[in-house]
């Protein structure tokens, strides 16, 4: 068959045309209305606009003053701290370690993905059986091994690591497989060529395997910083209205709160532009930062 087919692109634009306006009407099209709904004066879901605010822009000048706007980038930022330690760099040793047995890999696949298949409403109520105060499965086996002052795991300055610790748990799963992945595009002559020279599984993982891993490893913090922004349904269901003393907000909770709760939707259009442009700024920076490389 000739090459000549391939020369033509006009019937190539016909098939692009649907998924344009598909993405016209239900992705393009709310950003953009978001943003002008930043602007005007919305006090009910899904009601016409009462006309604009005055100034125009007064609720990015209220963010500036909102104490709880502070608190959900610093709890957000943690998050992303969490995130990129926790769920990418447990998945490194995870993903290493599975790659380094003979026996049993396809078990440990399955179990380390499995979190990430479950519903994460049903995953915040679980958690909230697993920390209750009054007979939750944690206090419960802390008073079996003699603790006698009950732990109370939604309380101020610990509530934070309570609701990070699921969504941690949750996701190593899904960079496991990322990183699984490429592990086994990592041809095994490098690892027969090393074992000949006498490398230790040590050397071999620190020399060949952490080095070809290196912008799998680079485009799995990528995600997990814009993800970390977009982390909404297990912390809302675990930490309502940020309860305790709305010290447990993140930026996606926030804007949800906002916008169904205070019946204040122009400022959570306004926290959704926000959440947007950080995570265009974020992500450009740890594009930065985790730069890939050319082998």
């Amino acid at each position: 068959m000739s090459s000549n087919i391939y020369r033509d692109k006009k019937p190539v634009f016909v098939f692009l045309i649907p998924a344009f306006l598909f993405m016209a009407v239900y992705l393009y099209y709310p950003f953009f209305r978001n943003i002008i709904n930043s602007f005007r004066q919305i006090k009910q879901l899904g009601s016409p606009g009462i006309g604009w605010n005055n100034p125009w822009y007064a609720n990015y000048v209220e963010m500036l003053y909102d104490d709880i706007v502070w608190i959900s980038l610093k709890n957000t930022l943690i998050m992303m701290a969490v995130t990129i330690l926790g769920q990418v760099g447990i998945a490194v040793v995870l993903a290493l370690m599975v790659d380094n047995i003979r026996h049993g890999r396809q078990f440990y696949k399955t179990v380390f993905f499995f979190p990430i298949v479950i519903s994460a409403t049903a995953l915040g109520l679980l958690f909230n059986l697993i920390f209750l105060y009054d007979k939750g499965m944690i206090n419960q086996i802390l008073e079996s091994l003699g603790k006698t002052t009950l732990t109370d795991w939604k309380a101020e300055g610990i509530a934070l690591v309570t609701m990070m610790l699921p969504v941690m748990w949750q996701y190593v799963g899904f960079y496991f497989v990322i990183l699984v992945t490429g592990l086994n595009n990592i041809p095994d002559e490098l690892y027969e060529a090393a074992r000949i020279d006498g490398a230790s599984t040590w050397q071999k993982v620190r020399y060949i395997s952490i080095p070809l891993l290196h912008n799998v490893i680079c485009t799995c913090c990528v995600l997990a910083v814009t993800g970390a922004l977009k982390v909404f349904d297990l912390p809302w269901v675990m930490f309502p209205k940020g309860m305790p003393l709305k010290t447990t907000f993140l930026t996606g909770t926030y804007m949800y709160y906002h916008t169904t709760q205070t019946k204040n939707v122009d400022y959570g259009s306004a926290l959704a532009v926000l959440i947007v442009v950080l995570g265009i700024v974020l992500s450009k920076v740890v594009n930065r930062i985790f730069k890939e490389k050319d082998y």
